[in-house]
């Protein structure tokens, strides 16, 4: 099956997922041993990390700046290859296979991994287009589709109410949150399986972070989301496990429930405390 089979496989017959308990739900992707540098191997900046997420839940990462948490992400659908003289060792299972492998198809890959950024990075095109490029860049040729596939995108994006009168306007005159939730919506078009999110309201206000989280909490059902935040209320809120790295080690992973009221490190409770960071 080819990339624009992939996007446009049963659009007309949107399935629920059938929901699961927590413990139920499988691993979609495994974190094994995984260490990464900078500088040519003279910053070791995660070190050892063995973490698993589950399908179609939210996982948050916290840690206070340079702990390693965003490295983290980024290395999951493999941004980091564009960063030069780094290099990683250990092995990230997605779909049983190794993505950091030299035969992985990156492109593929990023389909299948979304990433939403830190800073909404709407391109200068229309809203429509903009929601339109992924599918189109794919293959996805068939008018019909396409308009089918931003609609679903939209509305799953909590924005189409907002926007469908609009979708020729420029996506550059939208307010800060309905970019990010553009952006989240241009991710989704892509029909990933996983969505990853760095700090996506660090850059908006109350009312927008609150439309951002609401429509995490949708999401995760749907798909597998992991957070990075430096909010400890966003984690509390949103997510269902919580990972606290240090210094680029994995000091604890658990429910996040557990994590905010009876965490097993006392560096742990330290942080979310306040303490520190």
């Amino acid at each position: 099956m080819n990339s624009a089979e992939i996007i446009t496989a049963n659009i007309d017959e949107v399935k629920k997922p059938k929901k699961l308990r927590l413990s139920q739900k499988p691993v979609i992707i495994e974190i094994r041993d995984v260490n990464f540098y900078y500088n040519n191997g003279q910053k070791h900046v995660l070190k050892g990390i063995n973490l698993d997420v589950k399908e179609n839940s939210c996982l948050a990462l916290i840690g206070p700046s340079g702990c390693g948490k965003s490295t983290l992400l980024r290395n999951i659908n493999r941004m980091n290859d564009l960063v030069e003289a780094a290099g990683i060792t250990g092995e990230i299972v997605f779909n049983g296979e190794n993505i950091l492998n030299d035969s992985v198809d990156v492109t593929k890959l990023r389909g299948e991994i979304g990433m939403v950024f830190q800073k909404a990075n709407p391109f200068p095109f229309s809203i429509y287009e903009n929601v339109a490029f992924g599918p189109k860049n794919q293959g996805v040729k068939d008018k019909t589709i396409i308009n089918q596939i931003v609609v679903d995108s939209l509305k799953k994006a909590a924005l189409w109410d907002e926007v469908k009168d609009n979708l020729n306007d420029s996506a550059l005159g939208l307010s800060g949150g309905q970019q990010q939730r553009l952006c989240i919506a241009r991710a989704i078009a892509m029909k990933p399986k996983v969505l990853l999110m760095d700090e996506p309201t660090s850059a908006l206000d109350p009312i927008a972070t609150l439309k951002v989280e609401e429509l995490i909490l949708k999401l995760r059902d749907e798909y597998t989301i992991v957070i990075v935040t430096h909010s400890m209320a966003q984690a509390a809120r949103v997510s269902q496990f919580t990972a606290f790295l240090l210094s680029g080690d994995l000091i604890e992973y658990n429910r996040t429930k557990k994590i905010f009221t009876n965490p097993k490190d006392r560096r742990t409770e330290d942080y979310i405390s306040g303490r520190f960071g």
